[in-house]
């Protein structure tokens, strides 16, 4: 298990936040949560685009998953374009199963039935996002498109992973950089 550190080139346990000016449709004011980044590239979880089409309880039938506790519901999110039928579970660490990663000490993944099971009967991690698809990115290809001014990139607070509202993570997230949106340019600049 690898933990991120102060020194480390990668995003590991970061934020993306797009910029103004995302070309791409399914990222505009998008906050990906980065899940793992080296050399080879990146995985991140969007974590401010609810799903409109499928609720948790419509999941758990589709699993054959049955949900004992009736208020342990959970949000189901895009998670980006690629492998949409594959379900993660982003959360905090009071929930540890041999399948999951602890990303960074605040936050931990997990893309088992077991936890959506857990969760169903009420035993699951406090905190929670539920994701469907994930966003990759190639070798080089994440740095080349922050250098592009495609995104931003901050360090996560497990405050606005999981509690502030889906539709105020993109401010709160800029807001946290100290920017102030109305001075950001869409086009990229190099002295």
């Amino acid at each position: 298990m690898t933990i991120q550190t102060s020194n480390s080139p990668y995003l590991v346990g970061h934020l993306l936040v797009a910029m103004p000016g995302m070309p791409d449709p399914r990222f505009a004011k998008s906050v990906i949560y980065i899940c793992a980044h080296n050399d080879e590239g990146a995985m991140g979880l969007v974590i401010n685009q609810p799903m409109k089409d499928i609720s948790f309880p419509d999941l758990l039938d589709q699993l054959n998953l049955v949900q004992t506790d009736p208020g342990a519901a959970v949000s189901i999110q895009f998670g980006g374009p690629v492998e949409q039928g594959r379900g993660f579970v982003l959360h905090s660490p009071d929930y540890i199963h041999e399948a999951t990663l602890l990303v960074d000490g605040k936050v931990a993944l997990t893309g088992t039935v077991d936890i959506l099971q857990a969760i169903a009967e009420g035993h699951g991690p406090k905190e929670r996002i539920l994701a469907l698809g994930y966003a990759g990115w190639g070798a080089g290809q994440l740095d080349s498109e922050i250098l592009a001014n495609g995104w931003l990139t901050v360090e996560a607070d497990p405050e606005i992973v999981f509690n502030v509202d889906l539709d105020k993570k993109w401010n709160t997230a800029l807001a946290k950089l100290g920017i102030d949106l109305s001075l950001l340019s869409e086009e990229a600049g190099h002295a």
